[in-house]
């Protein structure tokens, strides 16, 4: 599968994500400038984590706008696969191509820290593949990741399979103890109703590689490879 990764002024894990695909999951990637016109035939772009434009107006508010967002939409349109991770899944928000908002964290302050998912959805490439009864840890590191959305569209994500993971404890319980931001629902993640674009708070690429002592990360790029 190849993948194309956008790097826009102020992303920081591009180049984890890079190596992750690359040298790890030993796929074929091409890096993507915000100013590019041409995806290079990637299959799944991945808009990664950050601070895009210094998160100025809104995070991801400015990067919806950069030339290299036309034609991610148009390949989700399409039906080509986007994956948007942290600052990479605000801009999907703002671009339009999966619902809701991410608001600032309830507490009101940046957190960094592991915290537990689990999978949810059964239809998206991303969750199929990863054992419903397991309590994947894996970190966060935002200032605006709270998913927000209405009653209905939130009963419309459910109804269609679209959230991906929820937040939950080491024990695999979805409760209010182990959400970390306010998200409604718990939801640490969630696909549009086709299930070829992608977005989640939590960061697999920081968690897939053995020299941090923590490869459950790797389990969500296995799962996209085998069913996609």
């Amino acid at each position: 599968m190849k993948f194309g990764v956008v790097t826009f002024p102020g992303s920081n894990c591009d180049q984890d994500m890079m190596y992750i695909l690359r040298d790890v999951m030993k796929q074929e990637v091409v890096h993507l400038w915000h100013k590019d016109s041409d995806l290079q035939g990637a299959d799944m772009v991945v808009l990664p984590g950050g601070f895009s434009f210094g998160d100025y107006l809104r995070s991801g508010a400015i990067s919806r706008f950069s030339p290299i967002m036309t034609e991610v939409i148009s390949h989700a349109n399409k039906g080509g696969y986007v994956l948007g991770i942290c600052n990479g899944f605000q801009i999907l928000t703002e671009a339009g191509l999966l619902d809701g908002a991410l608001l600032h964290n309830n507490n009101q302050k940046f957190i960094c820290k592991n915290v537990h998912l689990k999978a949810i959805s059964s239809s998206a490439a991303i969750s199929a593949g990863l054992n419903r009864n397991e309590a994947f840890k894996i970190p966060i590191a935002h200032g605006e990741g709270r998913f927000h959305a209405s009653p209905e569209v939130i009963e419309s994500l459910e109804q269609n399979d679209q959230v991906l993971f929820q937040y939950c404890n080491e024990k695999g319980e979805i409760n209010g103890e182990s959400n970390p931001n306010g998200s409604i629902h718990n939801i640490a993640g969630i696909s549009n109703k086709e299930k070829n674009v992608f977005g989640m708070m939590p960061h697999p690429e920081r968690a897939s590689d053995d020299v941090l002592s923590n490869s459950e990360g790797r389990n969500f790029f296995e799962s996209i490879l085998k069913h996609s």
